[in-house]
């Protein structure tokens, strides 16, 4: 979210939400996430200030992205990471979903990024990841870095990544992963949770149009 001015153009018809948290929900916010009072103050008003409806919708979240990977494509990643985010399915995210979501991403333990990534992997919501969902968005990672890396031969393509991935993971061989496989392989392959997050405290980023 931006710290500079922001881009997005908005309709004065579109409803508005609070300028500020009321301190019950600055209670609550700062229960449930690692920030500060002051720091969700300071969130809230840029978050409001790009987003004045206190909705963000999913091409203003596409938008993000695009700042951080201007060489790829990282619009199917950044849905994926939107459906994340969007906690209650409503199409948007509010500001509590968004930093949530921020909170956990940045500033959490290994155990919470790692349960965050497989929410993001396990795309159908039934507690296993299969080699089709994974392949998914290891490719739409690969459309987001571009060619910001050079891939070895044995990962140059999403498929053969993933062969590699659950080579190691699924340690039952049945062709998918539980949270506990994706879980523990993960803490040995460090590139599964790094290739999920981005720094969005950076602060030259802002929502655009």
């Amino acid at each position: 979210m931006g710290k500079n001015n922001s881009k997005l153009k908005n309709d004065s018809n579109k409803k508005k939400a609070n300028k500020k948290l009321s301190e019950e929900e600055l209670n609550e916010l700062e229960s449930k996430t690692y920030f500060t009072k002051r720091e969700l103050k300071k969130w809230y008003k840029d978050f409001i200030r790009d987003c004045p409806s206190g909705e963000l919708k999913i091409d203003e979240f596409q938008n993000i992205y695009k700042q951080f990977f201007p060489n790829g494509d990282p619009t199917k990643f950044a849905s994926f990471v939107f459906n994340v985010f969007d906690n209650n399915g409503d199409g948007h995210i509010s500001f509590k979903e968004f930093i949530s979501a921020l909170s956990l991403t940045s500033q959490g333990s290994l155990d919470e990024k790692l349960d965050w990534a497989f929410s993001l992997y396990d795309v159908d919501k039934d507690g296993f990841i299969t080699k089709a969902e994974m392949i998914n968005i290891v490719d739409a990672i690969y459309s987001m870095i571009g060619n910001m890396l050079e891939l070895p031969k044995d990962e140059d393509t999403p498929e053969k990544r993933v062969e590699k991935i659950f080579a190691t993971m699924d340690l039952n061989y049945d062709g998918k992963l539980t949270r506990d496989e994706f879980k523990q392989g993960s803490k040995n392959d460090p590139w599964i949770v790094q290739a999920l997050t981005i720094d969005m405290s950076s602060e030259d980023t802002n929502v655009s149009d």
